[in-house]
């Protein structure tokens, strides 16, 4: 019992799952660059009546089993040269008209149940021939109703009248127009060629008009005169002769006017071409002084940046010299004075310490001398006094003396010889120690010997050498 009841339990989740399996294959979602296109029992529409199909652009919807089935339509744009050749104008001359079309199915909702019920189930190819026919009529059609100066000159105008003709006939199969791109339009006339010289072109065929009337004229006048001159031969000699004359000052004055309106069309071409050659000309020089303004202008600016530029340089470059030159100036002269400042600093300590030893010898050479100042003195220069000696022998002893010529006339008052007298002024001329002493405010020592109060030093050494 309990394995039957499973079993009816499986078969049952089976079946449902079958069916859910069933029912969720038949929920179709439509692509962004498609149509869903349901088709079957799919309701009624506004007035009533079945509906053929049901057109869903984006979204989902269930698919009855059974009773209905779906398609895809394709929005892939169609592109597709439509080259149309010979159509006729309204001027009745025959242009070629190349051109490139872009169409695609529409997802308006009225041109939608067009493109289900004509298109569904066509190749894009089938579709793009369709179109393509759709096209080439309403072409001609159009280019029916307009000039050539129309169609090549405003073609906003050209492209305005096809999207409204092509588009209206392309929707009623389910198409909408996408891009009209109308490349060169020309004719085997040469009509488009012309048209700069239309004035022209027209005076010459009206002057060529004038002339073949006037011509016409004068042959059906000659013709008449002829005729009349056989019928009435002797009789009308004159009158033919008249006829031939008034016939013939027609056709000069038929030429004369010919001529006339020649040369009038031809002074209106010169002059449409001296015109257009002067504006061109006043256009090409206006052009040309604008372009020497401006490069006048833009050399000016060029110059003047050049010089102020390198002036502005220059000086920037001399202030930076100028500064550097001073600042080098500057530090040479701290540097030197600096370098002064401590070899007199170094002379300065150097004069001390020398003074402060010499002063510390002299406090202790007065300490040796027991405290007396002047004893230490006498010490001193009793020291040096070989020095002071040598030095005073050095001053005679430098003198070169080559020759002494001596007339020794005797004794003088004195009672000393020239000789003796020589000798005593070469002597003389050496300064006294005791002399030197008193010059530097000293006095000799009596150590040394004491001053002679009735004779003077020279005196005694020159009683010495007698």
């Amino acid at each position: 019992m309990d394995f039957a009841v499973l079993l009816v339990i499986c078969v049952v989740v089976v079946i449902l799952f079958a069916s859910m399996i069933a029912i969720l294959s038949r929920y179709r979602k439509c692509p962004s660059d498609k149509i869903l296109v349901i088709y079957g029992k799919v309701g009624m529409d506004e007035f009533g009546q079945p509906r053929s199909a049901k057109c869903i652009h984006g979204g989902a919807a269930f698919i009855v089993p059974v009773i209905q089935s779906y398609q895809y339509l394709d929005l892939t744009p169609i592109s597709m040269n439509v080259d149309l050749k010979n159509a006729l104008s309204r001027q009745n001359i025959r242009i070629n008209v190349p051109s490139r079309f872009t169409v695609g199915i529409s997802t308006e909702a009225g041109v939608m149940q067009n493109a289900a019920e004509r298109l569904l189930g066509l190749k894009m190819i089938e579709i793009q021939e369709l179109a393509k026919d759709i096209i080439f009529g309403q072409l001609r059609l159009i280019i029916a109703t307009m000039d050539i100066e129309e169609i090549n000159a405003d073609r906003d105008k050209f492209l305005i009248a096809i999207s409204k003709n092509v588009e209206i006939e392309l929707k009623k199969i389910g198409l909408r127009l996408i891009n009209v791109n109308v490349t060169d339009i020309t004719d085997e006339s040469g009509y488009l060629d012309a048209l700069g010289k239309e004035a022209a072109a027209k005076a010459v065929n009206d002057a060529k008009r004038s002339v073949a009337e006037q011509n016409r004229d004068g042959e059906i006048g000659q013709a008449n005169a002829q005729q009349e001159q056989r019928v009435q031969v002797a009789k009308a000699n004159a009158s033919a002769i008249e006829g031939e004359n008034k016939a013939r000052v027609a056709v000069a004055q038929s030429e004369a006017v010919r001529r006339e309106r020649e040369a009038e069309s031809l002074r209106q071409a010169t002059a449409a071409e001296a015109v257009q050659s002067a504006k061109a000309k006043q256009e090409a020089y206006y052009a040309q002084q604008e372009a020497e303004l401006t490069r006048a202008e833009l050399e000016k600016a060029t110059q003047k940046a050049d010089v102020i530029v390198k002036a502005e340089i220059a000086k920037e470059q001399a202030e930076i010299a100028a500064e550097a030159e001073a600042e080098v100036t500057r530090r040479k002269a701290r540097g030197e004075a600096d370098a002064i400042f401590a070899r007199m600093e170094a002379e300065a300590k150097g004069q001390q310490e020398i003074l402060t030893r010499q002063a510390e010898g002299m406090r202790k050479i007065v300490e040796a001398a027991g405290g007396d100042a002047n004893c230490a003195v006498k010490l001193l220069i009793a020291e040096k006094i070989e020095e002071l000696v040598a030095l005073q022998v050095e001053a005679v002893k430098n003198i070169k003396i080559d020759k002494v010529t001596v007339w020794d006339n005797g004794q003088n008052s004195n009672g000393k010889t020239s000789t003796a007298n020589f000798i005593s002024g070469m002597m003389g001329a050496v300064p006294p120690l005791n002399e030197l002493f008193k010059q530097a405010g000293m006095e000799l020592p009596e150590l040394l010997g004491k001053e002679i109060e009735s004779k003077t030093e020279s005196e005694v050494l020159e009683e010495n050498i007698d």
